[in-house]
């Protein structure tokens, strides 16, 4: 479920960077400021992926702690 989780919101944001750089190889210098939304996107990806990490280290610890000591 983590590893899922993980890949989809990964593949998200490539997929949403790679069509605003495309609207650029389709449309071009009318879409060039596509570009500058790409890199917003890219640096809003990295903030995501850092989020990501701790929420999957959150969980992984939660259920490594649900596997040691489970509930009544």
């Amino acid at each position: 479920a983590l590893m899922i989780r993980l890949f989809a919101n990964m593949l998200a944001g490539h997929i949403v960077i790679l069509s605003l750089l495309g609207l650029v190889v389709l449309m071009g210098y009318v879409a060039l400021p596509a570009v500058l939304l790409a890199l917003f996107i890219y640096v809003l990806e990295i903030l995501v992926v850092f989020l990501q990490a701790y929420i999957f280290t959150l969980l992984s610890a939660m259920f490594i702690g649900q596997m040691y000591h489970p509930s009544h």
